[in-house]
């Protein structure tokens, strides 16, 4: 299918846009009609009731979701492993577009500032998927060739109700972990030879500090505005939401740039 950005029938409003955008099943339309509303300046209606007319999030029929056992291992001794690697951070990048997208959509109310900020981390998702996916294809694979797991995803409909817990426990718990994940996968394509996989994952990590640290200020912003104090109100959602348990190593100097306070990291186990 042809990339087909948004057009003069798609919905001139920012909130809409983003659902029309999220409704989209096919990747590469999904990354134009991106693209098209970071750059149309549309207008914003934060308190216009809306309803999805579709399945959400809209994917393709492939890859196949599997548990995350089931995903296969990444070896990077051959050219398929590396592929399968590139694959499954595709994949990430793919669904971190999604869940961008649906916190533009889903949470009205909420001062201007946070919808612009959304919109800045859906672009800039789907210019990672983007990428992924063009070197994707030099490695003679495509998104879609192997399985991928539905972790991401499953919490971000589990926060649907609440975009505090949305903020705790999507950009600032999930998100954040690719902080402490991506250098050492970048070692290991570097380590194989694959200097371009390398060199998208600094670009990666580089916008994920700007992506969890938007997370961390709204989650901050949220609790001030509830009266909640914020390390006690995180450790409860998590609970509750039965976030994945933390696991080092850490990131430490990029997770301190991405917002969170001493405080906080010296709530991480050790």
């Amino acid at each position: 299918m042809q990339p087909s950005p948004l057009t003069s029938t798609a919905p001139a409003e920012l909130r809409a846009s983003a659902l029309a955008c999220l409704l989209e099943p096919d990747p590469a339309t999904k990354v134009a009609m991106v693209a098209a509303m970071a750059a149309a300046e549309l207008a914003l209606d934060v308190k216009v009731p809306l309803a999805p007319s579709g399945a959400v999030p809209g994917r393709p029929a492939r890859p196949e979701l599997v548990p995350p056992r089931l995903v296969g291992r990444r070896s990077m001794i051959t050219p398929e492993g590396r592929a399968m690697l590139v694959h499954a951070l595709a994949h990430i990048e793919f669904n971190a577009m999604n869940l961008a997208l649906d916190a533009l959509w889903r949470f009205p109310d909420l001062p201007a500032e946070y919808y612009t900020d959304w919109l800045r981390v859906a672009k800039e998702e789907a210019t990672h998927f983007a990428m992924l996916q063009a070197h994707l294809q030099v490695l003679g694979h495509t998104y879609g060739d192997f399985p991928g797991h539905d972790s991401l995803w499953e919490m971000v409909d589990k926060t649907r109700g609440d975009v505090l817990a949305r903020m705790a426990l999507v950009p600032r718990t999930l998100e954040a972990r690719g902080l402490d994940a991506i250098p050492p996968l970048r070692a290991k394509l570097a380590q194989a030879g694959d200097m371009a996989a390398a060199a998208i994952l600094d670009i990666i990590l580089r916008d994920e500090v700007g992506h969890v640290e938007i997370g961390n200020r709204w989650y901050g912003y949220l609790c001030d505005q509830r009266g909640l104090e914020l390390r006690a109100t995180y450790a409860e959602l998590a609970l509750r939401y039965e976030a994945p348990t933390l696991r080092g190593p850490f990131n430490l100097e990029a997770r301190r740039r991405a917002g969170f306070s001493e405080l906080e990291l010296s709530d991480l186990p050790a």
